[in-house]
């Protein structure tokens, strides 16, 4: 790894996950920020969700990456820098560099750097000629990009996988002006965003039967027990996800199953039975409800992509005057 080719943004340090911690136990109701999913272990839990049966997000999004990739890619400038928003895995992403064979720099930004690090190391040997230039960083605050994707004429947003459903909207509207800011003048945004559908499929795919987002929900304990002095004892908390007909978003709860005080950091929370710890919400848009949000701040609607079944889209912007 060239250290020196690119400005790093160290993740969040433990004081920070133990603040954010304490602050959300000590709030009523509780909550947790629900990028602290994204551990190693959480990583690896959100791609075994990615795979069930019941979780349609990513299948409908790949198909419409897929279907569509050369027109998408008509929107990426040749000698462009890719800034992938919460990559994870690279899965989606060498779609589009494949499609998009003129790029200068792939630059993947995520939480987690150990999982970000081990797909730019995979991703090298198949993309010879690109630069891939990851950075460790929470992409809800300002952050740096490499030097390369700087120079680069254009930068190109990518942020796949809905995870802008997970923002409440004041958030989202905070993330697209954001990204504004780090990508720069002329700068597009390519957005893949879940929409609203029948109640039951939605359902279904956030309480798969395996039990596999429930390992996901419930590892955020595991990790608070490991990195804070957590004393969460596993099976006496459930996994909750249901639909919010109202707000038009999944909501994903821990549930405690009787009355008890857990340790964390220092500090003693109660819970009542029944009490939850709101760890999630994934918000469903429609297309024009997103396209109002972007416009909004700046972001003009330049293209829409959908699935057969219209479940999932995948919309671009750009900058507003540009």
């Amino acid at each position: 790894m060239d250290a020196a080719a690119r400005k790093r943004i160290p993740q969040p340090q433990a004081s920070d996950f133990a603040a954010d911690i304490i602050e959300g136990l000590s709030a009523t109701p509780k909550r947790v920020p629900a990028k602290y999913f994204y551990d190693g272990a959480g990583s690896q839990l959100f791609e075994r969700i990615t795979e069930l049966p019941e979780y349609y997000p990513t299948r409908c999004e790949l198909r419409i990456l897929r279907d569509h990739a050369r027109d998408i890619a008509k929107l990426i400038p040749a000698g462009a820098a890719l800034v992938e928003f919460g990559s994870g895995s690279s899965k989606k992403a060498r779609i589009m560099l494949r499609a998009a064979p003129k790029l200068a720099a792939y630059v993947p930004v995520d939480i987690c750097g150990e999982m970000i690090e081990q797909e730019a190391a995979d991703l090298r040997p198949d993309f010879p000629g690109l630069k891939v230039l990851p950075v460790t960083a929470d992409i809800c605050f300002p952050f740096e990009l490499p030097v390369e994707a700087k120079a680069a004429p254009a930068r190109v947003g990518f942020f796949p996988g809905s995870t802008i459903g997970n923002f409440e909207p004041h958030e989202a509207a905070a993330f697209l002006r954001n990204a504004a800011l780090i990508l720069g003048p002329g700068a597009k945004l390519i957005i893949g965003a879940d929409l609203i559908k029948p109640i039951e499929v939605l359902n279904a795919a956030y309480n798969d039967d395996a039990g596999v987002t429930a390992k996901f929900n419930l590892n955020l304990l595991v990790r608070i027990n490991r990195e804070l002095g957590g004393t969460f004892k596993l099976d006496t908390f459930e996994h909750h996800a249901f639909y919010n007909r109202e707000r038009h978003r999944i909501e994903m709860h821990l549930a405690s199953l009787q009355r008890q005080k857990v340790k964390v950091a220092g500090g003693t929370f109660e819970f009542r039975a029944g009490e939850t710890i709101h760890t999630e919400n994934s918000y469903k848009y429609s297309v024009e409800s997103l396209s109002a949000l972007a416009r909004g701040v700046g972001w003009v609607p330049v293209g829409v992509w959908t699935d057969p079944r219209d479940y999932f889209s995948i919309q671009a912007f750009r900058l507003m005057g540009e």
